[in-house]
């Protein structure tokens, strides 16, 4: 049975579908963050996990391996880079975003903590001894006093990660259950999907899993290289830095370049006029290690997954421009998802409604090709006869035959005449 005739013959189930699907939305509307970051968790895990499945069979081991062993360390990893991005916020801009106490730490812990040059320092020894393990503990006695911040962090956290657990391993099979209830092979709906799905991967995994990963390096390593610079020639804001080289990795030709090559002739021209050119070194060194290691190794590390460039890449810039503004925080992941839908059902579904419509004789969209019988010749297959050309079909031999008997007869009367 076809889905339009499934929709006529069982409106009040149809109707209950949607009330429920409402439901649905407004439950998942309320966590919209959460769902569209466990999307891009899923497409940036993708590849590894379908590496792992070709040497592990069991499905459920390698979507825990690609969660666990991989995406909950570059979560922790993006996480700190955002604590450091936050202090030098509070340090250069006076802006507040979030307190140390609103997650049950003490100050002192926290700016000891969002220092890089901390974990280089034979300071670091003393996280397990002394007055810095006090402040440990008394951070530790005081979530109880933030439980409802960190609560919702972690319950967020949580619910994101089983949600992208899940889609791992079971995405063929809600696939497959689509395809059989549906019957969508050879259809608009398969080409939507499968269109969509292209995009997506090539969005998340390609350019903004490339920009989270280019301005984590670039937050630690720089604010490492500070470590070693001279007196006076430190890298400016160098957090805030490295988190401007991570979004503008997203512009296209420029990237990256548009912030560490200002960057650095500030600082040249700063050491030339203050120390004579004593510090051009360290400026050498910030440039070196701003092309190869945050620039060229992420590039080429995710370049080759990068294809299906369908969407404009001018309409890209606007998603990731105006999605935070409009949506928030997640509206970097989500107004690009919404532009994908929008351009590929403008690509593929318009033109066949359109098509559908100038020819009525077509199949509706969404059915198989093989649905009309007009069409079924084309991939192989004779349509069947109907009773009406059936009917044609028999009527020539009948004039054959009586074509037949008038001949013979006129044959007979020739002989007759020639005979008399």
């Amino acid at each position: 049975m076809s889905l339009r005739q499934t929709l006529h013959d069982h409106p009040l189930w149809i109707l209950l579908g949607i009330v429920l699907f409402g439901a649905l939305g407004y439950v998942l509307a309320a966590f919209v963050g959460t769902v569209i970051v466990a999307v891009f968790v899923y497409y940036a895990a993708r590849p590894i996990y379908r590496q792992l499945t070709d040497r592990i069979e069991n499905r459920t081991a390698a979507a825990g391996i690609s969660i666990i062993a991989l995406v909950l360390p570059a979560i922790a990893l993006v996480g700190y880079a955002l604590l450091i991005v936050t202090r030098q916020l509070r340090e250069v801009a006076d802006v507040v975003t979030v307190r140390p106490q609103d997650l049950g730490i003490s100050p002192e812990l926290y700016n000891r903590l969002t220092d890089p040059t901390f974990f280089v320092s034979g300071e670091f020894r003393q996280l397990f001894s002394g007055e810095l393990a006090g402040s440990v503990i008394d951070s530790l006695a005081s979530v109880a006093g933030a439980a409802t911040t960190v609560g919702v962090i972690v319950i967020n956290l949580f619910a994101m990660v089983v949600l992208a657990f899940y889609l791992l391993r079971d995405d063929r099979r809600l696939a497959g259950w689509v395809n059989d209830q549906f019957e969508t092979d050879d259809s608009i709906v398969s080409d939507f999907g499968r269109a969509v799905d292209r995009d997506l991967s090539s969005i998340f995994f390609g350019n903004i899993l490339n920009a989270i990963i280019t301005g984590t390096i670039a937050v630690i390593v720089y604010s490492l290289l500070n470590v070693i610079a001279p007196e006076g020639a430190a890298i400016p804001a160098a957090a805030l830095v490295g988190l401007l080289a991570g979004v503008a990795s997203l512009i296209p030709v420029i990237g990256m370049k548009i912030v560490y090559v200002p960057v650095a002739l500030y600082m040249a021209a700063r050491g030339v006029m203050t120390a004579g050119g004593e510090t051009l070194w360290f400026v050498v060194l910030f440039t070196a290690v701003s092309v190869v290691i945050i620039d060229l190794i992420p590039d080429m590390i995710l370049r080759p997954y990068v294809s299906g460039k369908n969407i404009h890449i001018g309409l890209l810039m606007l998603a990731y421009i105006l999605g935070p503004l409009f949506f928030g925080w997640y509206g970097l992941f989500l107004m690009p998802a919404l532009l994908v839908v929008a351009v590929q059902f403008a690509r593929i579904v318009v033109p066949a409604l359109v098509d559908e419509a100038a020819d009525p004789q077509l199949p509706p969209s969404g059915a198989r090709i093989d649905a009309n019988p007009l069409l079924r010749t084309t991939v192989g297959t004779a349509a069947p006869e109907t009773t009406d050309e059936a009917a044609a079909g028999t009527q020539p031999r009948t004039d054959v035959a009586e074509s037949t008997a008038d001949d013979d007869d006129s044959v007979d009367d020739a002989d007759r005449e020639t005979s008399t």
